[in-house]
């Protein structure tokens, strides 16, 4: 159980990517004055947990509505966080930068869009949670770990935010795009597991 938290605990994190989303939120609260960016950051962080608390809750039943087998998604889903983790580590920009940031935009608006969709919870992310909690894999009392450990992310991904300027002076621009590099690598090898471990359970071979 313990493993299996410490493995959530990671996969949430590099798919999270709090560090590689300082730039973002210092961009889309660009102008603002500390105690508002501080408002967005909560803002943004809640309205994030609350999109994947959803998909943990009923991820799986919509794939069920709709007869998409869970290993299909997991499958499809691990390509797209591999997707994902190649683009973090080739350096690509990151959604929701200030080129796209709305103008004239209120404070909830911010933290709606673009931090908390899609800047943290992303596609990456949703489908993610719904894979660490496969109803047929875990039960009730693994699923509510998840989501502790999911809450756990977000509260450091709120500390980190908070601290977004000093953060920033300290590592520089160059120092958050190697660990963005460094986190795309982690997290395109959890995605190539998600798909091995897919085939692994329908094609019935020996465990990874």
């Amino acid at each position: 159980m313990s493993q299996k938290v410490v493995y959530d605990f990671v996969t949430l994190f590099v798919v999270l990517d709090p560090v590689g989303m300082l730039a973002v939120f210092l961009a889309v609260t660009a102008g603002l004055e500390p105690a508002q960016r501080r408002q967005v950051a909560l803002l943004g962080v809640t309205y994030s947990f609350v999109v994947l608390l959803f998909f943990i809750v009923a991820g799986e039943l919509l794939l069920i509505e709709m007869g998409i087998p869970l290993r299909a998604f997991q499958i499809s889903g691990g390509i797209l966080v591999l997707l994902y983790g190649i683009e973090m580590s080739l350096g690509s920009s990151a959604p929701g930068t200030s080129a796209d940031r709305p103008t004239g935009s209120s404070i909830n608006a911010l933290a709606v869009y673009p931090l908390a969709v899609p800047a943290i919870a992303g596609p990456g992310a949703m489908l993610t949670t719904v894979l660490l909690t496969d109803n047929r894999l875990y039960g009730f009392w693994d699923q509510s770990l998840t989501t502790a450990v999911l809450a756990v992310v977000l509260s450091i991904y709120f500390v980190i935010l908070l601290f977004a300027n000093p953060i920033m002076k300290l590592i520089g621009i160059g120092g958050a795009n190697v660990l963005r590099r460094v986190m795309g690598i982690l997290l395109s090898a959890i995605a190539i597991k998600m798909v091995l471990t897919a085939f692994q359970a329908w094609l019935g071979l020996p465990e990874l």
